[in-house]
């Protein structure tokens, strides 16, 4: 630990910002490994449950997916399930409501990771052209340097690039952790899909459709009472 901190200081001034940017990559990282833990640890299940109950009892399935609300792919299914007997068209329209908001928390995180990445190598090479500039106005240049001197300039420069090297790992990592996230992201978004026509076509097939045709068929009159009544003679 007490290396960690010479090598701060070592680097000088622009360490701290660029400390502050590995902690916040850090914490970022930490924060989305746990919500996309427990998303993929669980959503699997969440989703067989409810496709299987959507088929027999859709009050059902809405119970299940409230159940699991606390992560996105509950929200998702409890989005349309909670209507009062929707269009199929209307039901499509929650879902994708529904799905474009929790795409959207999915990508929590994305212009930090972003934005570290960006900076850290430009601070870290700052912090080196910085310490050059200093570490050359210190140098004596002719006859009056001494092998010291050039000894203390060659471990300035040393120190110099410290925060270059400090600069690309943050960003490493950052970029890291945000290619995942972005994987993740993707491949969320195509599971959803799929999920999501699954259901759509179970509530069309099973209770939407055979519904409309029972109204239909109760409003159609009865065909006796379109024939004439024939008179006695």
């Amino acid at each position: 630990m007490s290396r960690f901190y010479d090598l701060v200081v070592q680097g000088g001034p622009v360490m701290w910002p660029m400390l502050a940017l590995s902690v916040s990559t850090i914490a970022c990282g930490l924060e989305r490994g746990i919500f996309w833990f427990q998303l993929l640890s669980q959503e699997h299940r969440i989703v067989r449950d409810v496709l299987q109950a959507a088929n027999r009892d859709l009050e059902k399935a809405a119970a299940i997916a409230e159940r699991a609300e606390h992560l996105a792919i509950g929200r998702f299914l409890l989005a349309p399930l909670k209507l009062k007997k929707p269009t199929p068209e209307t039901f499509r329209l929650a879902m994708e409501a529904a799905g474009d908001k929790e795409f959207i928390q999915m990508r929590k995180g994305d212009k930090l990771l972003e934005s570290v990445v960006a900076l850290a190598p430009l601070l870290g090479l700052l912090g080196t052209v910085t310490g050059l500039i200093i570490t050359f106005d210190n140098l004596k240049i002719g006859g009056s340097g001494t092998t010291a001197d050039t000894t203390k300039a060659a471990a300035g420069i040393g120190e110099a690039l410290i925060t270059t090297a400090g600069g690309m790992i943050v960003a490493i990592v950052a970029l890291v952790i945000f290619r995942i996230m972005v994987t993740l992201q993707a491949r969320q978004i195509d599971y959803f899909s799929e999920v999501g026509t699954e259901l759509e076509l179970i509530y069309r097939k099973i209770w939407y459709e055979p519904n409309q045709l029972a109204d239909n068929n109760d409003w159609l009159p009865n065909i006796s009472d379109r024939l004439p009544i024939s008179s006695e003679k």
